[in-house]
């Protein structure tokens, strides 16, 4: 069987610098400035008076000379306390720099580059009670991030944050793709007419050619999720809304805030490993048994339709089958006990011997996960947890999780914990949005947070996610692929695998293996990796269009996706080493006259990093494209395109 996961974590390269200077300037105010290693971003901090304010903390963000924010604000609100938000004054300041690089378990790409210079300011108070607050800002090429640290101090230890003044001023009334739940609908308005609470990353367009910005959240561990609200006295200017409060103690750092940027919406998604870099290095010392995958559904919760899941799976290459809700009881019930194989009547009439379908599964080399909703994992974790080790399950998926606050922040992250220390991988939904910590516990290998194919989304919504949800990290997109409520064409179907990423993909959500009838363009899913060396984005047009090139080891997949309107085009394949043939596998959308299911036809070609390939798709369409490289007998076999 064809491994999916390279040894990433035998590989890793590290080039670390750092240079530390230290200023002490007293009481004297000035402008700060950090700029990106490349020179393109440039961050400033001040303290400025600001109104009836003195001596407010004030940031600024320019990309290649064009302002991006200005002007924007800075502090924290307290409960029973003042704000820290003005009457600051600089005690030190220091600047460092770091360029590593460094292999992640899995990803989308083989190799990292963490590369930034960094600012921190130290602040202190000039009215009693003098307290203390640093912030931390780091230019990178791809954005800016910035944070908050409260330090260890006698004069502020226990405290309670109660609002996040954190601003984001934009220059004018640009576009944004906004959404109001993780697992919403996008809407593209302008800043103007944007609401409160919404998600975040937050895409937005500066202009017809750019640059184009995302504002994230990243290393979100033990504080409430940040959302976004207009700033109802300052026009374009968006303000971080918390889900709840933070009850913490001194010494504390906050989440990093983030701007990604880019001149197109493909270079965000080419840069979305900034999220990445902000959070901790992998905790877990033998990462051996966490492996990606391709995943199928069972849905019929039977001894026989697990064993047949578990055939399907070993006969297309695919890693895990998933027992979905309803095997240990009705998952909305607090009653039902997730240590007990009890089928929900509602759902399945049985009979389940789960123990039977794990074994089968083990000796064909096929892992089992579960999934368990919130009611029972909030109630049984600690007990669950190691009950499913013993059993041979390879993973949880956390069903209806709690988010937002930061108690269900801190209950999540110690779950995702929890299950490492037993060997189970991790998959949550559903409101969840990652925000990195799958580079600290890369057990936590995807999540939901997203309007997937369950979903049945419009093509022009799928063209909206690549470029707003991915820039998070992985979504588990669950691609309905034989169901006959898609509003897609199967070739669209066939791309989503690429463009979506996810370590695990699930590839047949609705689907039993009975649905399948030889369809030959399923060979595609059969080779189809889920994680990737090197990531590119060769068009992007939100709402409309995507072609993504990913390659791992020496093949590479393409996904092209269609919105609503036909669309020509051109697919440079320059990224294929040069001086060497290749084969492209091109599964398009055929005639739906041509008497097949899913209107797929299959061409084979003999290609090179000269050729230019066409994506001819109609509206809905897509394009999926196979690369590998071509053997002797295969240049006799196949015309050159």
């Amino acid at each position: 069987m064809k491994t999916l996961i390279p040894p990433y974590h035998i590989l890793c390269v590290s080039l670390t610098f750092v240079l530390l200077n230290f200023i002490d300037v007293g009481a004297v105010q000035g402008e700060q400035v950090i700029k990106s290693p490349d020179g393109n971003i440039v961050i400033t901090f001040d303290v400025k008076d600001v109104g009836d304010q003195h001596s407010c903390l004030i940031y600024g963000v320019s990309y290649k000379s064009r302002p991006i924010v200005v002007d924007s604000r800075l502090g924290l609100a307290l409960e029973d306390a003042p704000a820290l938000e003005a009457s600051f004054n600089i005690n030190t300041i220091s600047s460092s720099s770091n360029d590593s690089k460094y292999s992640p378990v899995y990803g989308e790409r083989r190799i990292i580059r963490d590369h930034y210079n960094q600012l921190a300011v130290e602040l202190q108070e000039s009215n009693l009670p003098h307290r203390r607050l640093r912030l931390t800002f780091r230019a990178y090429n791809e954005g800016a991030a910035f944070c908050y640290m409260l330090p260890q101090q006698n004069s502020l230890k226990s405290f309670t944050i109660s609002a996040e003044k954190t601003q984001f001023r934009f220059t004018g009334n640009h576009t944004a793709w906004a959404v109001y739940s993780a697992q919403g609908q996008y809407s593209k308005v302008t800043l103007s007419k944007l609401k409160g609470n919404c998600e975040r990353p937050l895409t937005i367009e500066m202009g017809e050619n750019g640059p184009f910005v995302s504002v994230a959240e990243a290393r979100l561990v033990d504080y409430a999720r940040m959302r976004l609200s207009p700033d109802k006295e300052r026009p374009y200017t968006l303000v971080s809304s918390l889900s709840s409060q933070v009850k913490a103690g001194t010494p504390y750092t906050t989440p990093w805030r983030v701007l990604l940027i880019g001149d197109s919406p493909g270079q965000l998604l080419e840069r979305n490993y900034l999220i990445l870099n902000l959070n901790e290095p992998c905790a877990i010392d033998d990462v051996s048994w966490i492996k990606p995958g391709k995943v199928i559904r069972e849905v019929t919760l039977t001894t026989n339709g697990g064993k047949a899941c578990v055939d399907f799976a070993v006969e297309h290459n695919l890693q895990y089958v998933e027992f979905d809700a309803g095997w240990y009881g009705h998952e909305y019930s607090d009653q039902s006990d997730a240590t007990t194989i009890s089928v929900d009547p509602k759902r399945s009439k049985g009979p389940l011997d789960l123990h039977a379908v794990i074994d089968y599964a083990k000796n064909r080399g096929i892992g089992i996960l579960l999934y368990v909703n919130r009611r029972a994992l909030e109630r049984q974790l600690d007990e669950i947890l190691p009950l499913y080790e013993s059993w041979g399950v390879k993973g949880v998926k956390y069903g209806f999780v709690q988010v937002g606050s930061q108690q269900w922040t801190n209950w999540l992250h110690e779950a995702v914990r929890k299950a490492a220390k037993h060997h189970l991988m991790v998959d949550v939904h559903d409101e969840y949005r990652p925000t990195g910590y799958s580079r600290t516990y890369p057990n936590l290998m995807t999540q939901e947070g997203i309007r997937g194919n369950e979903c049945m989304p419009t093509a022009d919504e799928n063209l909206i996610l690549p470029f707003t949800r991915m820039l998070a990290g992985a979504g588990d997109y669950t691609v309905c692929y034989y169901s006959n409520r898609i509003k897609t064409t199967h070739a669209h179907q066939l791309a989503a695998s690429v463009v979506f990423y996810s370590p695990w993909q699930f590839l047949f959500w609705y689907d039993r293996p009975s649905y399948f009838q030889s369809e030959p363009e399923i060979e595609f899913f059969d080779h189809l990796p889920t994680v990737w060396d090197e990531t590119n984005v060769i068009h992007g047009k939100i709402g409309e269009y995507v072609t993504i090139a990913r390659k791992s080891g020496d093949e590479w997949y393409v996904g092209s996706m269609n919105g609503l309107n036909h669309l020509k085009l051109k697919i440079p394949l320059t990224f294929l080493e040069k001086g060497k043939q290749f084969v492209a596998h091109i599964y398009s959308d055929a005639d739906p006259g041509d008497g097949t299911r899913t209107h797929v036809q299959i061409s084979r070609y003999i290609v090179d990093s000269s050729v230019s390939l066409d994506a001819d798709m109609p509206p809905s369409g897509g394009q999926a494209i196979r690369i590998v490289p071509a053997t002797a007998e295969d240049v006799g076999t196949y015309s050159e395109y």
